[in-house]
C-alpha cells in the first residue's frame, strides 16, 4: 500500500466529520486525492438544496487527505470556496483534489466538487502550512 492511502485510510477512520458525513476516499496519491459524499437530509439547508457548509466539509476534508499525503502534517492557513450550482438529497458528491504549487513551508490546493453528472458544484481554493510534525506520529 502506498504510503498516501495509507495516510489517507487513517485519516478516514479519526476524522469525525468525515465520520459523520459518511465520506469515502477513493483515490489518493502524493498531493491529490478523490473524496464522495453521499447527500443526505441531514445536509439540506430550509429551501432543500445541499448546505454549503456540508459541501465545504467535504472539500476541506479532500485538501486535508491531499495536503498531509506526503507525511508532513499539515494545517489550513486560509481557504474559499464558490457554488457555482446546486445539489440535493441523494446526489453523490465527488471531490476531486489537487496540488497546484508547494514550497517548503506551505503548498496551495484546489478542490473541484461536481454532482454525479459532472456539474460543478464547489469551487475550494486552500493554502497549507506544514508543519515540522510527521502524521506518522499522530498514526501511532
Amino acid at each position: 500500500m502506498n504510503k498516501a492511502l495509507e495516510i489517507a485510510q487513517w485519516m478516514s477512520k479519526n476524522d469525525q466529520i468525515a465520520i459523520n458525513f459518511g465520506m469515502k476516499v477513493t483515490e489518493a496519491d502524493l498531493g491529490r486525492c478523490v473524496v464522495e459524499m453521499e447527500v443526505t437530509d441531514k445536509m439540506l439547508n430550509a429551501v432543500g438544496i445541499t448546505h454549503g457548509a456540508a459541501i465545504y466539509a467535504l472539500a476541506d476534508f479532500a485538501f486535508a487527505v491531499a495536503s498531509n499525503s506526503y507525511g508532513q502534517v499539515a494545517v489550513a492557513l486560509n481557504a474559499h470556496i464558490s457554488f457555482p450550482a446546486s445539489s440535493k438529497k441523494g446526489n453523490i458528491l465527488k471531490a476531486i483534489a489537487k496540488e497546484e504549487t508547494s514550497t517548503k513551508h506551505t503548498a496551495i490546493y484546489r478542490i473541484e466538487i461536481k454532482r454525479e453528472d459532472g456539474v460543478l458544484v464547489g469551487l475550494f481554493t486552500g493554502t497549507v502550512f506544514k508543519r515540522n510534525d510527521k502524521v506518522e506520529d499522530w498514526m501511532r
